[in-house]
């Protein structure tokens, strides 16, 4: 057993899936330590791992704590770096092992983003060029090109690094989480890296929120992430540009109101960031 990386995976009523997913982990030939952070979920998944997995780490939580619960994981892990898998998502053989070797050559990587299969065809997930072909300029001897966004399902974190920025907000919930993770990594000092040898593989499960949900909280939590992170005349403008969108799309209402009803949290957690990474986050998004 790989002594220095655990496997987090947060998961909710989707027991088959996470059976799955943990039939293809413990078959990893790094055998790193796995725990899963059930979400409240009401299938007979808290019973259903350990009697197939009685090696897996089982934390329920009372509650559902969306995106957050990758975090109750990562604190309870006690080995210096942690790979996030979803329910429906899993690591090709030897990509941990990768993953180790890359973050203790390079000590200031607090993430890297792997590349991503998806499907029984193991497609390249679009996400895997656009990382490739960033526009941030690679400093020092990083293993891949620097990104500012990932895939919280295809990423390995130093754990160090990940608690240092907070983990996941647990104000978004779900859905665009990585950004802000992205944006206080940066801000706090660590690099994030695309690196290609490092694989995921993603077979989307079929239990997914709709589509018009998905994006409803997409809009929502990129605004909230702006004001908790961004200068006020960025925060502003995407506050003026979504209400805009309001007035003829139902899923942009939607998602001013919801992000409205968090904003007094959001300024709670108001800290933009350094100069240097907004400098960063304007040459990603020119590039887009």
């Amino acid at each position: 057993m790989d002594d220095r990386l655990t496997v987090v995976i947060a998961t909710r009523d989707r027991r088959v899936e996470l059976l799955r997913t943990l039939e293809r982990l413990t078959a990893l030939p790094e055998a790193p330590a796995i725990i899963v952070v059930d979400n409240d979920s009401s299938d007979g998944t808290d019973a259903a791992v350990p009697a197939g997995f009685p090696r897996v780490r089982v934390i329920r939580l009372a509650r559902n704590h969306g995106a957050a619960a990758r975090t109750v994981g990562a604190r309870a892990a006690r080995t210096p770096y942690v790979a996030f898998s979803d329910d429906d998502s899993w690591w090709e053989p030897g990509a941990l092992r990768r993953a180790v070797e890359v973050l203790e050559a390079h000590p200031r990587l607090g993430l890297i983003a792997a590349r991503t299969l998806v499907g029984p065809e193991r497609a390249e997930d679009p996400i895997n060029a656009a990382m490739a072909a960033g526009p941030l300029p690679v400093e020092g001897d990083l293993p891949g090109p620097r990104v500012l966004g990932f895939l919280a399902c295809a990423s390995v974190v130093r754990r160090e690094a990940f608690l240092e920025a907070g983990g996941f907000d647990r104000l978004l919930f779900f859905i665009g989480e990585e950004r802000m993770l992205a944006l206080e990594l940066a801000g706090r000092g660590w690099d994030l890296c695309y690196v290609p040898d490092v694989v995921a593989v993603h077979e989307p499960s079929s239990s997914r929120p709709s589509t018009g949900w998905r994006r409803r909280a997409e809009l929502r939590n990129s605004l909230l992430t702006v004001w908790m992170r961004r200068p006020a005349g960025v925060a502003l403008g995407e506050t003026a540009r979504l209400a805009g969108a309001a007035v003829g799309d139902s899923d942009a209402r939607a998602a001013l109101a919801g992000a409205l009803r968090r904003l007094p949290a959001a300024l709670a957690r108001r800290r933009p960031v350094p100069r240097h990474v907004e400098h960063a986050v304007r040459l990603v998004e020119g590039a887009g």
